[in-house]
């Protein structure tokens, strides 16, 4: 081979690689994927539920630490002196939320949420901790209830040096705000795996009409997990030849996790809570998971509606809350399996390449692909499609 021909070679391969590391990167919408008939909120994200913020920590140093923390409040106010109706569905327990015995029996979180990677979570929960005994109001309380998920980032983050501290949490909430949310490679995102590519941080919203109570379900998602990737129907994991159980060789892990947060401003008790976190599991199958036997995969819903706060001391011996009644709970199951299936995909589309310790790479979902699989389905710009290929 001549020196000119290897130079031009080399250029041809440099200019593919330049052009596959900086393949335009957005949200599934911004590429004509539509997930179900629902409008989104102002943001799609959790935070177009009234008084929900997202802060986030994003950890990235050296060549092997790729992890963080993602904080998610109901409310502004002071969460323990004001809880909020909350339950959880475990769709497959091989995890390590922490809180949940303590939200199952009572009905209500005191705490942020907050999300961070497996060998880090007690750490996390002490920085929450020592936040909520700081604030003014909790000067005498004795016991707190932190709420904290996980997923596993150790194929791309040195999780056995448990970086993220007491400070790192402090700042993830103090960051918190309402408005647009940072997605994939960020906070508890920033070393997760999704079906065969890089995963990470991603959230949806949905609004039902007027007539159905005008309710606004919002989803944010830590996505960790293994399968075969679907979207909107397509096979798009087959196709990309990258998928649990591929044979001869198998393409990817499918053991990680899920952590699904759900928030909603319809007045829910904890018993139709746990009903709408059940619904959005329909969502994790739908994009091609099975919650393989590695996988812990919690959703954890709560309503912020102002009528349900539970007050910490009280001199009522009864309450006088709302309960939206069983006969008017499908729209909002509607809207969290639709708003989860859109923030897994948008966690997905946002991600980009990471490399972390080791010198392992996951690559990002390649997006003019995956669009071509989509096309080649039927299943992008569903709305523009002629009303025969529709049916």
């Amino acid at each position: 081979m001549s020196k000119r021909f290897s130079f031009l070679a080399l250029a041809v391969l440099t200019l593919i690689t330049s052009s596959q590391a900086q393949e335009k990167r957005g949200r599934i919408r911004d590429f004509g994927i539509q997930i179900g008939i629902l409008p989104t909120g102002t943001n799609n994200a959790i935070t177009d539920v009234a008084g929900v913020t997202v802060g986030q920590k994003t950890l990235i140093q050296g060549d092997k630490i790729r992890t963080g923390v993602t904080a998610i409040l109901p409310h502004s106010g002071n969460i323990f002196q004001e809880k909020v109706p909350a339950a959880i569905y475990v769709g497959n327990g091989f995890g390590k939320l922490m809180g949940i015995s303590q939200i199952e029996e009572l009905g209500n979180i005191e705490t942020p949420i907050l999300l961070t990677n497996t060998l880090n979570a007690p750490k996390v929960a002490d920085g929450l901790i020592d936040y909520m005994l700081s604030l003014p109001g909790n000067e005498q309380v004795r016991s707190v209830n932190s709420v904290v998920g996980e997923t596993n980032d150790g194929g791309l983050n040195d999780i056995r040096g448990r970086h993220v501290s007491s400070k790192d949490v402090l700042e993830a909430i103090q960051a918190a705000k309402s408005g647009p949310v940072l997605e994939g490679n960020v906070g508890a995102g920033t070393g997760t795996e999704c079906l065969g590519y890089k995963g990470g941080i991603g959230t949806a919203s949905r609004k039902l009409p007027a007539s159905r109570g005008g309710y606004t379900v919002g989803v944010l998602v830590q996505t960790n997990f293994g399968g075969v990737l679907q979207i909107n129907g397509a096979p798009v994991g087959r196709e990309l030849g990258n998928y649990y159980m591929q044979e001869p060789k198998e393409a990817h892990k499918v053991d990680g996790s899920c952590m699904i947060i759900i928030a909603t401003d319809a007045p829910l008790s904890a018993r139709n809570l746990e009903r709408l976190a059940k619904r959005s599991y329909i969502a994790f199958g739908n994009v091609g998971s099975f919650s393989s036997n590695g996988s812990g995969d919690y959703s954890i819903a709560f309503s912020t509606n102002t009528k349900n706060r539970i007050p910490h001391q009280t001199d009522k011996p009864v309450f006088d809350q709302e309960d939206l009644g069983n006969d008017f709970m499908s729209p909002l199951f509607m809207a969290v399996w639709e708003a989860t299936e859109e923030a897994i995909l948008n966690s997905m589309f946002m991600a980009t390449d990471m490399t972390g310790i080791n010198g392992r790479t996951v690559k990002a979902l390649p997006i003019q692909q995956t669009l071509n699989i989509l096309k080649k389905y039927h299943a992008l710009d569903y709305d523009k499609l002629p009303k025969a290929v529709q049916k």
